[in-house]
């Protein structure tokens, strides 16, 4: 057997020869709270204690498409992320943030290309060339429909709007990556790790053919794909599954889309702790968790890792608490050494055996999934989400019957008298918040904003790209749901 090399296709050890040994992963840090104003601050303090990267969570409005002062946002606005629902709300949220030095993630799908319009109209209030941006939003709405739910439109019409949106960058906004095609969410919603990998890469082929379809060059479009992938407690398993990551996608676009540009045949990927392994008795147990699936993402290769804090199973995670789950990232890369060593595990009889088998196993569910007429097909007939349920409930039955043990909630239990030093919601910034909406919704030019939106219904009829027309609209300060409904009129909702 040939002896595969980091940096060598097909990339299984590594998708650089020296890996971390001349710059370490970026290390992000998931934020995002009740107020713009509250989020920029934690950005901030995230900065100066040496976080490379920002990585915004939105609340659930945002993400489904309903301004803050909606009927349907009522009792979810800043609960789960930063509400975000104007350009102004963008304007605060990255206020003293030089966007042309720092590289931003959004995870966000259903309402990406609006979020993403924020962010360059916000960059161009700053007098930042868009082309010198850098980041990712999600933008992958496939697993929303198999594991999350925050989607707006039927598939068809989502995958238009993905495509518009990589094709705009393509042109325009050359260091963004486009798509952030997530097995985090798949994992989170109970499948196992070849399942992750499997369902992610199906989901990635619809993505990359919709585009080849759309008359986009996987050559020239490949290098701005990126992956995200979960780190969940299978310390050995879990770097496995990395390794096996990259060799399945570099064969996938050679051999499927006949890639030959070598950046485009690389599998790069943000790795996220396991949040569906926190949990609430024992909270400090989480840290311990969390630093093993760090390591195993480290140890794995991943391009950027977020590591969960520890009180995430209860609220938004405290200032103390996220920076101690930065600082786990910091001892791990200037502490432990493996920094110096490019495949640590490499030549592992264990890794190896592992490594193959995630790749082999993966492949046969691609396989299926092609049969079934790809992976919006398998959606439509329910076989992705119906086999991640089926092993949720797998797990849950192995954890109840203590087949699998989990300290602190089936073996090691004891009653946790801690106080704990939650983050809470203010519902008075709530109310700040839709007050200055319904404030900003009067006080703009709202003859601009309807002439704005009704060039968008137009554009969304045609075949055209509507991403330079959302765009405008932020200009004209349309709102995140006035933009969404004149989408929802057009394409319909699922």
């Amino acid at each position: 057997m040939k002896k595969e090399t980091p940096g060598k296709f097909p990339y299984k050890r590594g998708i650089y020869g020296d890996m971390y040994k001349e710059r370490t992963w970026t290390m992000r840090q998931y934020a995002g709270f009740t107020s713009s104003e509250e989020s920029n601050q934690r950005f901030l303090k995230l900065l100066e204690n040496g976080v490379m990267g920002l990585s915004i969570a939105f609340d659930l409005p945002t993400q489904i498409g309903y301004d803050s002062d909606h009927p349907m946002a009522n009792g979810e606005v800043g609960k789960v992320g930063v509400p975000i629902s104007i350009l102004d709300d963008m304007d605060r949220l990255f206020k003293d943030i030089p966007l042309e030095d720092v590289s931003t993630s959004m995870t966000i799908n259903a309402t990406a290309s609006i979020l993403l319009a924020f962010y360059i109209v916000t960059a161009e209030k700053k007098g930042v060339n868009v082309k010198q941006l850098k980041g990712t939003v999600q933008n992958d709405i496939l697993k929303e429909y198999s594991s999350r739910g925050t989607y707006i439109f039927p598939p068809k019409a989502s995958m238009k709007l993905v495509t518009d949106l990589m094709s705009f960058c393509y042109d325009n906004v050359p260091n963004w990556n486009t798509i952030s095609i997530s097995g985090y969410h798949i994992r989170e919603a109970g499948s196992t790790a070849v399942q992750e990998l499997a369902f992610t890469f199906a989901n990635a082929i619809e993505y990359v053919q919709s585009a080849i379809d759309h008359g986009l060059d996987p050559n020239k479009f490949g290098p701005r794909l990126s992956f995200f992938f979960n780190s969940h407690n299978g310390f050995l398993e879990e770097i496995a599954k990395f390794r096996a990551a990259r060799k399945l996608w570099a064969i996938i676009m050679r051999d499927r889309f006949s890639v030959t540009n070598e950046k485009a045949l690389l599998c790069r990927f943000h790795t996220q702790t396991g949040g569906s392994t926190l949990t609430a008795n024992q909270i400090d147990n989480n840290v311990v968790r969390t630093t093993i699936q760090a390591l195993s993402a480290v140890l794995g290769g991943t391009q950027s890792l977020h590591t969960n804090s520890k009180d995430e199973a209860l609220a938004l995670p405290s200032e103390d608490a996220a920076e101690l789950a930065l600082r786990t990232q910091q001892i791990i890369a200037l502490e432990s050494g493996i920094t110096s060593y490019s495949d640590p595990f490499g030549g592992s009889y264990v890794i190896e055996e592992l490594t193959e088998n995630f790749y082999k196993e993966a492949m046969l569910i691609i396989d299926e999934i092609d049969a079934i007429g790809g992976s919006i097909a398998a959606i439509e007939n329910g076989y992705i989400e119906n086999e991640i349920t089926r092993s949720a409930y797998e797990y849950q039955r192995q954890v109840e019957e203590k087949e699998n043990f989990v300290v602190g909630v089936n073996i090691h239990e004891k009653e946790d008298l801690s106080e704990q030093h939650i983050q809470n919601i203010d519902s008075k910034k709530i109310d700040i918040h839709i007050n200055r909406l319904k404030d900003l919704k009067k006080k703009r030019n709202n003859l601009e904003v309807k002439s704005s939106l009704a060039i968008l219904k137009t554009v969304a009829k045609t075949d055209e790209n509507v991403m330079p027309q959302i765009i405008n609209c932020a200009r004209s300060r349309c709102t995140l749901g006035e933009i969404s409904d004149v989408l929802r009129k057009v394409y319909g909702e699922y």
